[in-house]
Order: structure tokens, then C-alpha cells, then sequence
């Protein structure tokens, strides 16, 4: 199996399996349950009004947020746009002043917050719980906590969805004081997800993914990838900047351009066959869709990619079995945000991409790398 010859052993952080440690289990605390546990969850406490004016104080935990950020976290149900245009009109008051949104609280600042009307939907509630058969942990202690995501699960919600990890992760744990994401995925991506537990290591995260790999003091981070086309050096240095747009629909999307951000990807070859070549990406920057834009430009579409890709091949290869875009986080090595400690994690590549590597290696003839 690919797992066997790919992906080994998690190196000094010890995975655990959903068998023994559910999502809910090393909290202590139960999951989720609309029906047993609604009358102590977090959808009854009176944190945001519909008839009156909220005052809320900042913790120390919630302490260094972006007011809507902040907000964001409080106000379930509510749209972003209501958000940012309650903040805007000035109805939100900071210590009585208005502020803008990209004003961060400290702890002991008094936030005045309008009557908003909240809908938490019982579908998102029973998602909420559901969900927890999809998010194995792959490791966690008091600082942070490592996820292993499913391809087709959105981080968080907005842009069309309503519901993804993190808000799945705080219904699952009503009663955690601190839960936020410390980097994105593609919705499309699978693999290692953290988020932090406390705001002091999720500072330290956010500081090791903008330092990247270098030094030791960043995040190495490596996915594994499937691309289009007979890739031949075995390790290429791609310094492409890459722009943010927005399409007339309002979709976001990135191209190379010589005014974008600069950005840095080290792609490795580790197999290839006749008409495709399996990859190892090492982030240096940590732009949006970084990998994926890098390789369409350079003409190597990763299979699956709905924005980026081969549009003919992906409905191909949909025949063959490959529903999905083939991009992994696979591996990640960073110091423990409190500790110091070296880690090593490492989230093995989904069943699906294994049996399509082996599927490929039955009907291609395979020239380079270990034998798949």
C-alpha cells in the first residue's frame, strides 16, 4: 500500500486513533447532543440579544483578535455582511468609541454590541455532532490540536457555507474556553489542520507559518500532490508572485503576476508514470492557493483542481474513481508553540488517493521513484 511505502510513523508526536480518543474524549467532556444537552450548550447562553444592547468584556484569551474576528466568534448565525455593516454604521462601540474592523481588543475592553437576532440551525447542530466521525485527532494537549481533515470540508463557515471544522470542533465542546484555527485549508484538501487552544500559542503558531521552514524556528509544511504531465527535475525552486483577485461572481482567485506577493514553493519528485507525476510541495510562503496556481502555471493542472485544472481530465479520471482534488498536507515539523519541543506530525494519505496511485500504477508503466 502507498501508506506503507509513503508515509511512516508520526516521529516524536504520537498519533491517536479515532478508536481511542473520539473528537469529545480528551477533554472529558461528552459530545454534542441537541437533545440531551441544549439547555447548558453554547446556544443558550445569552451572549447576543435580540431585544437589547450587549455588553460584553474581552478576556484575557480572546485578547489580540480583530474586532470581527472577535465578533465572528460570538455572533452564531449571523451573516459577515451584518457584521461588518454594524461595525461600520457604529452601532459596535469599542470602550464607547467606534472603531473599525480591523481593530484588535485587549483584555478588559467593554465591547457595546447592538440587539442582533441569532439563528443557530438544527441542521448545523446535528452536523455539528456528525461530524465528529470525520475529524480524527491526530494529536493534542493543553496548547493545541491537531486534526486530520477530510477533503471537502471547509474550515470555517462563509462564502456559501454555513458550516466547517472549527465551528464543528466548538459545538462538539461547548464548554471550551479558546478554540481557533492557526492556518487554512482548501476546502478540496485533506490533511494536518491545526488550532489553538490558547491565544498565546496561537500567536506563536501564526509566527511560525509566516516564518515558514527556515531557521527552525517556522513551520515546515509538505503536501503530497498529483499533477498532470511528466514532471522532470527532481527538486525545482519555484518563486512565482502570485495576485488576489475576484472574479465577476465574486469568487476569489489567484494568478502570477508581477504585482502580487512574493511566494515560494520546493516541489519534489517522488513518482511518475506516463501521464502523471506525484509531487512533494514544501511551502516557503503560505499564499492562497499557492501550490495549486504554481503548478497550472508551470503546466502541470493537479488532478481534481475545479478552479486551476485540466477541466477534460479531471471529468476522466472522476470515471476512474478520483472524486476529489489530489492534495494532501501529509507532513508538518515545528517546535511545540509552548514548549519549545521539536514535533513531527504526519497524517497519512486518504484511502482514495492510495487505491488511485495503485489503480495508476496498474495501467500506466511507472519510470520513476519507488515502485507504487
Amino acid at each position: 500500500m502507498v501508506q506503507e511505502k509513503l508515509l511512516k510513523p508520526a516521529g516524536m508526536c504520537v498519533a491517536i486513533t479515532r478508536e481511542s480518543a473520539p473528537l469529545e474524549g480528551l477533554t472529558g467532556q461528552r459530545l454534542f447532543q441537541p437533545e440531551t444537552q441544549i439547555a447548558n450548550s453554547i446556544f443558550k447562553l445569552a451572549e447576543v440579544s435580540k431585544d437589547n444592547v450587549t455588553q460584553r468584556v474581552v478576556s484575557e484569551e480572546e485578547s489580540g483578535q480583530r474586532l470581527d474576528n472577535y465578533m465572528l466568534r460570538f455572533c452564531k448565525g449571523v451573516p459577515k455582511s451584518h457584521i461588518y455593516r454594524i461595525i461600520r454604521s457604529g452601532e459596535v462601540r469599542l470602550n464607547g468609541r467606534r472603531v473599525d474592523a480591523s481593530c484588535r481588543v485587549a483584555e478588559g475592553d467593554i465591547l457595546r454590541v447592538p440587539p442582533i437576532r441569532t439563528a443557530a440551525k438544527r441542521e448545523d447542530i446535528v452536523a455539528g455532532a456528525e461530524m465528529k466521525t470525520e475529524l480524527p485527532i491526530l494529536f493534542e494537549d493543553e496548547a493545541l490540536l491537531v486534526v486530520n481533515k477530510p477533503a471537502g470540508v471547509a474550515v470555517h463557515g462563509g462564502s456559501g457555507v454555513s458550516f466547517g471544522v472549527i465551528e464543528a470542533l466548538r459545538r462538539q465542546r461547548p464548554l471550551a474556553r479558546f478554540l481557533e484555527l492557526a492556518h487554512r485549508l482548501d476546502r478540496e484538501t485533506s490533511g494536518l489542520l491545526l488550532i489553538g487552544k490558547k491565544r498565546s500559542s496561537l500567536k506563536a503558531l501564526h509566527e511560525m507559518f509566516r516564518d515558514g521552514g527556515t531557521g527552525g524556528r517556522g513551520a515546515d509544511k509538505r503536501y503530497l500532490l498529483l499533477v498532470k504531465g511528466r514532471w522532470a527535475d527532481p527538486v525545482r525552486h519555484v518563486k512565482l508572485p502570485l495576485f488576489k483577485y475576484l472574479q465577476e461572481s465574486g469568487e476569489r482567485r489567484v494568478r502570477v503576476s508581477d504585482e502580487g506577493k512574493p511566494s515560494h514553493t520546493i516541489f519534489r519528485l517522488i513518482a511518475r508514470w506516463e501521464h502523471f507525476s506525484l509531487l512533494e510541495a514544501e511551502l516557503r510562503t503560505g499564499r492562497t492557493h499557492q501550490i495549486r496556481v504554481h503548478c497550472a502555471h508551470l503546466g502541470f493542472p493537479i488532478a481534481g483542481d475545479d478552479k486551476y485544472g485540466d477541466f477534460a481530465l479531471n471529468k476522466a479520471i472522476q470515471k476512474e474513481g478520483l472524486k476529489r482534488m489530489f492534495l494532501h498536507a501529509w507532513k508538518m515539523a515545528l517546535p511545540h508553540p509552548v514548549s519549545g519541543a521539536a514535533m513531527a506530525l504526519e497524517a497519512p494519505l486518504p484511502a482514495v488517493l492510495c487505491e488511485f496511485l495503485e489503480a495508476l500504477s496498474k495501467n500506466e508503466c511507472q519510470d520513476y521513484g519507488q515502485k507504487i
